[in-house]
Parts: structure tokens; sequence; C-alpha cells
């Protein structure tokens, strides 16, 4: 994978449109994700190791691996759309590869195939160790929908 330091980066204001909407997301603040990296057509999330993330093993929980995936998804597609629009998830699987163990996980968002109304993107999470070593823990594949913003 590439170094993100080395990847295309989406334009200012595009970046503000992503991070702004997902400021305004509950569930990501109370997990406790961040955006690492807004791209076209791709999205970085990271989730550090916390007790309430974890299930009884003490690996990530399916559903914090599977909540930042689709997130990352989402906003992949969004960083595509046009200004008036917004992103909903129409569906998604995920197939949990391995156990999801270390300091953070990172959910990388990427877009497939963008349409008019639907896009379908590639979704992958790696367990991510102490010295940066990356191991793929999920893959999925989700179809976003473009909907029309709501007048304020």
């Amino acid at each position: 994978m590439e170094d993100q330091t080395q990847q295309e980066q989406a334009s200012p204001e595009v970046q503000k449109r992503i991070q702004d909407s997902f400021d305004r997301q509950g569930l990501m603040a109370h997990l406790g994700a961040r955006i690492t990296h807004i791209g076209p057509g791709r999205v970085h999330i990271v989730l550090p190791s916390r007790s309430e993330v974890t299930q009884q093993h003490g690996f990530f929980h399916a559903g914090a691996t599977s909540a930042i995936a689709d997130t990352a998804g989402g906003y992949a597609a969004y960083t595509l759309f046009p200004e008036d629009t917004e992103v909903l998830t129409v569906e998604y699987k995920i197939n949990l590869l391995a156990p999801a163990i270390g300091p953070h996980i990172e959910a990388v968002g990427t877009v497939l195939k963008t349409g008019r109304t639907l896009t379908v993107c590639q979704l992958d999470v790696f367990g991510v160790t102490d010295g940066g070593d990356r191991k793929l823990v999920a893959n999925g594949q989700q179809t976003v929908i473009r909907v029309k913003r709501p007048e304020q």
C-alpha cells in the first residue's frame, strides 16, 4: 500500500465538506474514530483501541470494525459528489478475515465505480501494530446512493 504522504489529496473545499460532515456523526465521535486521509475517491479512518470498542476476547468488535469501514466508503464516494448532494449507504457486506488487534485499526474506503445515482466502493480494514506493520483484517463492498441535500 502507498505511503499516505504520497497519496493525492482532495481539494481543500472537499476536505472541509467531508470533515464537517464526519464531525456531525455521533457514532464516530462516540467510538473515537478520526479521518486521517481524504483524497479523490479514497478516505482513511483510524480507530484507536480501547475497551469500549472491543469484544469479550479483547479484539476490536465487528460492529466497530464495520462502522468505520462503512463510513470510510461513504465518504470516499462523497469526495466525488457535487456540492449540493449527500451520501447514504444502500447496502454493504463485510468479511472478517482475522482478529483485529493492535493499537489501532484503519479503514480504507475506495471508490470502484461511480454513477449518477449509485456508487460502489471497496472497504478494507487493517490491524496496525506499534511498528506500523499492517494486516488485512476485514474486506467488503458497499453501495451508496447520492441524494439531493435537503433545503434548510
